[in-house]
C-alpha cells in the first residue's frame, strides 16, 4: 500500500521538528546555574500542523465507513491561552482538503451517485483541556472544543469514463453504455474523474443549481494530547462539522434535481497533530550564575538618602525624602528657578525671572537687597542672568572718556574697559575686593555700553 507524499512529508515533520525545538536549548554545565520557575509566565502563541482523512455525512454516502479512511486533508493552526491557569485556549485555523462519497443501490437505480469537492475552511474555537483535573505536565491530557467556520465547497461528478461515454447502472451492479433494455450493450469501468460541474449541470440541464458554494459550519472536537516536552506536543482527535448547507454533494430536499432528505450535510475529520511553540519564554529559567564565588561590598549597593539612586551615583546625597528626584538623585526643579520643587511656592515660574528663597518671583531691586546682607555669594549662573537682564533693558547714549573714579578698573591703560575688564569688576563687587555700591556698579556697566 503506497503512502501519499503529504502523510510521508507530515510524518518526517513529526519525527525531526520536535528534535530540533529541544536541541535549541543546550546547557552550559561549566558555570553554577539557578532554576527558576516564573509563575505566570507570558506564552507567545503556539503553531500547529494537522493531517488526517474526511468522511462526508450526507445524502450520498460512501457504503463503507472507516474513520481511518477517506479523503486527505491538512490543518494549519495558531492558537494562546485565554487564562493564566491554561485551561482555555484559543485556536485559529485554516483548513484544506478533499472530500468526496460514491454511493449504489442495486434497486433504485438514481441513487448511483457521486460526488467529490474541494473543500477550504477559515475557523475559530474554544478548548478546554480539563486543567481543573490535569495539570500541564500530565502526559496525555484530553480536550473538548467548539466553535465556528465558513467553508467553501464545489461539488463535481463523475459522469462519463475515459471515452465520454455516459454511465448506465445496471440491477446487476454492472455500469454499461447503454440503459437497461435488454438490448446489447458494453460494460463501462469508473475512471474516477469527477469531470463535470454539478452545479452547472444542475442549471444547464434542469434550470437549477442556484445556490451558494459557501457556507458556516459549527465544527466540535475532541481528542487527548500527548506531552512530548516543554516545547512540543502531539494530539490525537477526531472534529464533527456541521454544516449549514445541504449542497455539498448537489443533492437536497429542495433546489436539485435529485431529492435528498432534509437536514444539513456534515462531515468528520479524523487528524493527528503536532503543536510547536518556537515563541515563548521557558518557564523555568536558567540563569547563570557568573559571580557566584564574588563577595561583594554592600556598601556599593547603599541608598543613605532612600531616593532609589545608589549612593555611589548620586550627586546630592541627603536628599529629603518627600523630593522627587532626577536620574542622579538631585531634587527636581522642572521651573528651572533654582528652587527644588519640594520647596517651590511657585511651581510655574517664568524662565529668568527672579525669585526668592521658596521660588516666588521677586524685582530685581529686592532680590539684589538681600545681597546687601553680605550672608552670601552670587552664583555666577545668577551673575550672567543678572547681565542679560541689564542689557535688555538698558539703551543709554556713547561715552567716550572713562570717570575718573573708575579710571583704576581700565587695568591695562587702554582708555577702554574690556568685557573682561568689567567682567573682572563684577567678580571683585561680589567677592568684597572692591569699595563700590550696588548704584556704582551699575554706572560701570552702563558706561561699557555706552562706548
Amino acid at each position: 500500500m503506497h503512502r501519499s507524499r503529504p502523510y510521508r512529508f507530515f510524518l518526517l515533520v513529526a519525527i525531526l521538528v520536535p528534535a530540533l525545538v529541544s536541541g535549541q536549548e543546550t546547557g552550559r554545565d561549566s558555570l553554577p546555574q539557578l532554576f527558576d520557575t516564573i509563575e505566570h509566565a507570558v506564552y507567545k502563541p503556539v503553531i500547529s500542523l494537522s493531517y488526517g482523512v474526511l468522511n462526508f455525512l450526507g445524502d450520498v454516502q460512501n457504503s463503507q465507513k472507516t474513520a481511518s479512511i477517506g479523503d486527505q486533508g491538512v490543518m494549519i493552526g495558531v492558537s494562546s491561552f485565554l487564562d493564566q491557569k491554561h485551561n482555555f485556549v484559543a485556536n485559529f485555523n485554516y483548513f484544506q482538503g478533499q472530500l468526496s462519497a460514491n454511493s449504489y443501490s442495486y434497486s433504485d437505480l438514481s441513487r448511483n451517485l457521486n460526488f467529490k469537492t474541494s473543500l477550504s475552511a477559515v475557523g475559530f474555537n474554544v478548548e478546554y483541556r480539563f486543567g481543573h483535573l490535569f495539570s500541564d505536565q500530565s502526559l496525555v491530557r484530553p480536550y473538548l472544543s467548539l466553535g465556528f467556520e465558513t467553508v467553501i465547497f464545489s461539488p463535481k461528478g463523475d459522469l462519463k469514463d475515459a471515452n465520454g461515454m455516459n454511465y448506465y447502472y445496471w440491477s446487476d451492479g454492472t455500469i454499461r453504455d447503454v440503459e437497461e433494455t435488454g438490448g446489447s450493450s458494453n460494460l463501462l469501468y469508473r475512471d474516477f474523474e469527477y469531470e463535470k460541474d454539478l452545479r452547472l449541470r444542475e442549471s444547464e440541464e434542469f434550470g437549477l443549481g442556484g445556490y451558494s458554494q459557501w457556507a458556516l459550519s459549527i465544527p466540535a472536537s475532541a481528542g487527548f494530547h500527548f506531552r512530548i516536552d516543554e516545547r512540543a506536543f502531539f494530539s490525537l482527535g477526531v472534529s464533527y462539522h456541521h454544516t449549514l448547507t445541504d449542497f455539498m454533494d448537489n443533492v437536497a430536499y429542495e433546489g436539485t434535481s435529485i431529492q435528498g432528505k432534509k437536514g444539513y450535510d456534515s462531515y468528520l475529520f479524523t487528524h493527528l497533530s503536532v503543536h510547536f511553540d518556537l515563541f515563548s519564554r521557558p518557564a523555568i529559567r536558567q540563569v547563570d550564575l557568573l559571580y557566584a564565588d564574588v563577595d561583594f561590598d554592600p556598601l556599593f549597593f547603599a541608598d543613605e538618602d532612600g531616593d532609589l539612586v545608589m549612593d555611589v551615583f548620586d550627586h546630592c546625597p541627603g536628599t529629603p525624602t518627600v523630593a522627587e528626584v532626577d536620574s542622579v538623585g538631585c531634587a527636581m526643579d522642572s521651573d528651572l528657578d533654582g528652587v527644588a520643587d519640594y520647596m517651590d511656592q511657585e511651581p510655574e515660574t517664568n524662565l529668568g525671572a527672579w525669585v526668592d528663597d521658596e521660588g516666588v518671583t521677586v524685582t530685581e531691586e529686592a532680590f539684589l537687597s538681600t545681597m546687601q546682607l553680605r550672608n552670601y555669594v552670587m552664583p555666577r549662573e545668577d551673575v550672567d542672568a543678572y547681565m542679560t537682564l541689564i542689557v535688555n533693558n538698558y539703551r543709554l547714549d556713547s561715552a567716550s572718556e572713562i570717570p575718573d573714579r573708575y579710571k583704576p578698573l581700565d587695568t591695562n591703560g587702554d582708555g577702554y574697559i574690556s568685557f573682561e575688564e568689567l567682567l573682572k569688576t563684577i567678580d571683585q563687587y561680589f567677592d568684597y575686593q572692591l569699595d563700590l555700591n550696588l548704584e556704582e556698579l551699575r554706572e560701570v556697566n552702563e558706561f561699557f555700553f555706552s562706548q
